[in-house]
């Protein structure tokens, strides 16, 4: 059974200070038809334009309300009206995210036309979408925050035709009502019989998961339980281990750090995200992290996407 797709867009991947080539935080997550934003620092929707990734936005998830996290909103919310959106946007994010609502709605002569529906999130808090679930973790930058889990359900496991067909299922639909989970009835040598799904199909496989932890010191060792074997682990590496003492004073994680989470976690791939200003080059934060982490290390640069694959080659 195939499943459905899954990018990540990085749209924002700079520290508190945009510069040049990096804007303020935003990530844009695409799963089939689905599109979430984590965070959504000023300028995202020029972002999305020139990621050419269109303004169907299902659901915006805030992790704290630091301004480079947030104030793209407004300017968001101005050009969904104008193209004329009707359906409600909502805002998750932590305490204040309906006084930050009213603010979208209500700093602007211009009356936005769609609903603007905040919903106040808590450790622990989840979210139920159609195959996946996102699940909120505190995080810790000295205000209240969050970080997001993108879980999805897992999967069916593999379809053994061979042995459906030595149950005497014939080939065709009802191949797909198995793979569906239904028992079905079969006429086999004159006899009625039937044929349960737990009798040709595998034990279920691993959804993919996607982390984001926003601005946090390391956390992994409170979290494991939502965020292990993460796919992709997008991680707070505001400063190379050079800085790690202005990485405690001000509540962010090095690049280091942020590679022994992704160590502790078992994640597939590590994203750097959140760099300072100060830094003309990621290659200290690669070679930081990588000496912590055995997996893949990336340090994305604003308008990179990546695709998520399943666990296994059999989708």
């Amino acid at each position: 059974m195939s499943g459905e797709t899954l990018h990540v867009y990085f749209l924002g991947t700079a520290a508190a200070l945009p510069t040049p080539h990096r804007n303020p935080s935003c990530i844009m997550v695409r799963r089939g038809h689905d599109t979430l934003l984590f965070d959504c620092g000023e300028g995202a929707q020029q972002q999305m334009m020139r990621a050419r990734t269109g303004f169907l936005v299902d659901a915006v998830f805030i992790t704290h309300w630091h301004a480079d996290h947030f104030l793209g909103l407004f300017g968001l919310a101005q050009t969904l009206s104008f193209m004329g959106r009707t359906e409600p946007l909502t805002i998750y994010g932590p305490d204040w995210v309906h006084e930050v609502a009213s603010a979208v709605r209500n700093l602007s002569r211009y009356n936005i036309k769609f609903p603007v529906v905040p919903v106040e999130m808590k450790p622990g808090s989840s979210v139920r979408f159609e195959g996946y679930t996102v699940h909120a973790f505190e995080t810790a930058h000295g205000l209240p925050g969050l970080g997001y889990a993108l879980c999805e359900d897992p999967r069916p496991g593999r379809f053994n035709r061979q042995r459906a067909i030595e149950l005497g299922v014939p080939p065709g639909p009802l191949f797909g009502r198995l793979q569906r989970g239904e028992t079905i009835r079969i006429v086999k040598n004159g006899e009625t019989r039937e044929v349960s799904p737990k009798e040709v199909m595998g034990p279920p496989r691993p959804g993919r998961k996607i982390v984001y932890t926003g601005d946090t010191r390391p956390i992994h060792g409170r979290i494991s339980d939502i965020a292990e074997g993460a796919d992709l682990l997008i991680h707070d590496a505001t400063y190379d281990d050079e800085a790690r003492e202005r990485a405690e004073e001000v509540l962010h994680s090095t690049a280091g750090e942020a590679g022994e989470a992704a160590e502790h976690l078992h994640a597939s791939i590590l994203a750097l995200v959140h760099i300072s200003s100060r830094y003309t080059t990621v290659a200290g934060h690669m070679r930081d992290a990588q000496a912590r982490f055995s997996g893949k290390v990336i340090v994305p640069s604003d308008m990179d996407m990546i695709e998520i694959p399943y666990r296994d080659s059999d989708a």
